[in-house]
């Protein structure tokens, strides 16, 4: 016990309080994802500070280490970008995602997909998933078609393999969701034709909408179901989630197109020669 009258714990030369304090105010817009520097003053001075003052930005990283987050990236281009350790309290888990997003199984596994074929859409090549100039645009139809390619490849697989029967129920991978996806309804339509949320581009249109709602995509237009452009945070993401084993699984059916370095949101025609990209990824926790 500190004896009443012990003089207090000397604070590290040249940290105050007030540096604490601006240290977790700018760990705290790194949570907000939709945030821009260039639209807030405060922002944009705290990131000049990590820039210019080493002892700041060491302990702006101490806090977000302390809270279970990884840096990513300090820069005007994405803010104080951060991404959750498996163990933190900020980590956005797929399977949460998707228990929020569809109580049936099998349409937590076409969410899984949905999410895959954007990452692989948006970075079609290693080069530009590694260029911080690069912008992916993806679209609901889009992603749809290339995840329909996809399951045509895994069925051509099985039956080439002679495993043409339906795979166990909650069986992991690409395998145990193709059937699912293919039968599935693309569109289906309510009576005021609304986009049904169980056809497959509901699916792709609601995890559009969570990653414009994370700040990973900005809506750019309707056409197509619905244009997204990719932010610089979801690069970054992308970036540190690179090589999931669902994503090389997906990759090495050889679906994703690529050509003049321009994302091509439709799959090629029967026959195309096809590259694979070796990088992409997903920005959630299995």
């Amino acid at each position: 016990m500190t004896p009443p009258d012990a003089a207090p714990a000397p604070a590290a030369p040249g940290i105050t309080p007030a540096d604490a304090a601006d240290a977790a105010r700018l760990v705290a817009f790194g949570l907000q994802p939709k945030l821009l520097p260039a639209r807030d003053v405060e922002y944009a001075e705290l990131l000049r500070r990590h820039r210019d003052e080493p002892a700041f930005a060491r302990l702006a990283d101490a806090v977000a280490a302390g809270l279970g987050l990884i840096v990513l990236e300090v820069s005007t281009r994405a803010g104080m970008a951060v991404t959750a350790a498996e163990d933190s309290v900020f980590a956005v888990r797929m399977g949460d995602y998707a228990r929020r997003a569809a109580t049936d199984s099998a349409d937590r596994f076409l969410h899984g997909l949905a999410h895959l074929a954007v990452a692989a859409l948006a970075f079609p090549r290693p080069e530009d998933l590694a260029d911080d100039g690069y912008i992916g645009r993806v679209t609901v139809n889009g992603v749809d078609a290339f995840v329909r390619q996809a399951c045509r490849r895994l069925e051509e697989r099985a039956e080439e393999q002679g495993e043409n029967t339906d795979p166990a129920t909650g069986a992991p991978g690409l395998e145990s969701a193709w059937r699912v996806y293919a039968r599935r309804s693309a569109t289906g339509a309510t009576k005021d034709a609304r986009r049904l949320a169980g056809s497959t581009t509901g699916i792709v249109g609601k995890a559009l909408a969570f990653l414009v709602d994370s700040g990973f995509l900005q809506r750019t237009g309707d056409e197509s179901g619905g244009t997204y452009r990719t932010t610089a945070r979801y690069q970054l993401q992308v970036r540190d989630m690179a090589a999931t084993a669902a994503m090389a699984e997906l990759l090495e059916l050889g679906v994703v197109p690529v050509s003049d370095g321009s994302a091509t949101l439709l799959p090629p025609d029967e026959g195309d020669d096809l590259d694979l990209v070796a990088d992409a990824g997903l920005p959630f926790h299995s």
